[in-house]
């Protein structure tokens, strides 16, 4: 486009008048204009676009004054289409209506000098009428071309935005459905290896047990001994228990349950057996929430351990932990979500790809299933879980940090309303 508009500016120059310096100059600097126009409105992104125009109408006056004897009989008028084209483009209709009038009110400025030394015939009223009309014509139409592009564009974007969010949530459910054919064979596999480890366990328990009994009083240390089999057997009795809680078909008893009861639960448990520095709990509930439909004990060891890991983040120093319960839906689902936020380290982006994966841990003694079996129930609840970022430094935490962000979402409960929210706070 720009090569064109060259093209039309070089030609211009070749027409009478070819030796008028002036006219040459003016049509460099209507050039110029037409080239720098996207960098100014670019700089100038509220009055850009008034001052291209402005600055073409006097472009245009000053070009009809230097290509005719009077300035209303030069064959250069068309000039003004060009800050009226421009108008139509970046401006609405009333807009486009305000700067073709002042255009029109511009050329017809020419026309008072020439009524000093001409009679102003009929004919040549008819005439310039018909050219300030056909202003107003060619406005309107690139002013509607204009106007609709915007529209289609603009459908266009939002179109590419939902596109775009539904690749993010087909992305996201086949990551699901990957962790789940994980977890699946995972868990056939924890089922079958707990089942053959917990007989030998048994045997190995009971026999230490009486060991411990027969050598208590005449062999002290053999009985020390035996007291240590006893306790790593039931070490590893715990831990072959969780494999099974892991691998095994879970059986949920759901009903209506409020969410806010089941997670202020684990909040007290969790702290009442924490013994580290001190852990402030902000909790931001949203008032009039709708029962979800959840098995209450299941629910309740999903924010214990959310709760506990959140916790062990900010063992160290101590900090902040945000809970917030609202209304949410999902993929046109209706449930509540719960977001769990620390003040801790946080999660790297690296490890949040496996964070729900098993036997995958963080921490020195984990054993990585606390966060797998906390995604199969939520996952059997028809629920979600992620981690996202905890939001931007002093959102209210404790020291500005921005921790691990555990969202939960869990479906109504049937014929549950969502009521119209209302936001209550207590720390």
């Amino acid at each position: 486009m720009d090569l064109l508009w060259l093209l039309f500016l070089i030609g211009l120059a070749f027409l009478p008048p070819v030796r008028e310096a002036h006219k040459q100059i003016i049509l460099v600097a209507i050039g110029v204009l037409q080239l720098l126009e996207g960098w100014l409105i670019t700089q100038l992104p509220t009055r850009g676009r008034s001052y291209a125009v402005l600055l073409k109408i006097f472009l245009a006056m000053l070009l009809i004054s230097h290509t005719g004897e009077l300035g209303i009989n030069s064959s250069y008028y068309p000039i003004f289409y060009l800050p009226v084209v421009t108008a139509a483009i970046y401006f609405d209709a009333w807009g486009t209506l305000f700067w073709t009038l002042l255009a029109s009110a511009a050329y017809c400025s020419y026309l008072f000098p020439a009524m000093q030394v001409y009679d102003l015939e009929p004919g040549a009223i008819a005439e310039l009428a018909i050219r300030i009309l056909f202003f107003f014509l060619a406005a309107m139409v690139v002013n509607r071309f204009a106007t609709e592009n915007r529209r289609q564009t603009r459908r266009y974007q939002i179109l590419a935005e939902q596109l775009a969010k539904t690749n993010r949530e087909l992305e996201r459910a086949q990551a699901d459905a990957r962790r789940s054919e994980r977890l699946a064979a995972l868990g056939q596999l924890s089922a079958g290896l707990a089942h053959e480890i917990r007989n030998p366990l048994g045997i190995i328990k009971g026999s230490a047990e009486m060991l411990t009994q027969r050598v208590q009083s005449s062999e002290p240390l053999a009985a020390e001994l035996a007291g240590y089999i006893s306790t790593e057997v039931n070490r590893l009795s715990a831990l072959v228990t969780r494999f099974l809680d892991f691998a095994r078909p879970t059986r949920l008893e759901t009903r209506a349950c409020s969410v806010p009861e089941i997670v202020d639960r684990a909040l007290r448990a969790v702290a009442a057996n924490w013994s580290g520095p001190e852990i402030h709990v902000q909790r931001r509930y949203e008032t009039r929430l709708p029962d979800a439909a959840l098995d209450e004990n299941l629910c309740e060891q999903v924010f214990v351990n959310l709760v506990q890991n959140a916790y062990d983040a900010m063992g160290e120093t101590g900090g902040t932990l945000r809970i917030s319960i609202a209304a949410a839906s999902r993929r046109d689902r209706r449930g509540v979500e719960v977001r769990v936020l620390d003040s801790g380290p946080g999660i790297s982006l690296e490890l949040r790809e496996q964070i729900f994966n098993p036997f995958f841990t963080t921490k020195k003694t984990g054993v990585g299933l606390g966060l797998s079996i906390v995604s199969k129930i939520i996952d059997e609840h028809r629920g979600s879980i992620e981690i996202c970022d905890g939001g931007p430094a002093g959102d209210g935490l404790a020291g500005g940090k921005s921790g691990a962000c555990f969202v939960v979402f869990v479906p109504l409960a049937e014929q549950a309303v969502i009521p119209e929210p209302h936001v209550a706070s207590r720390a």
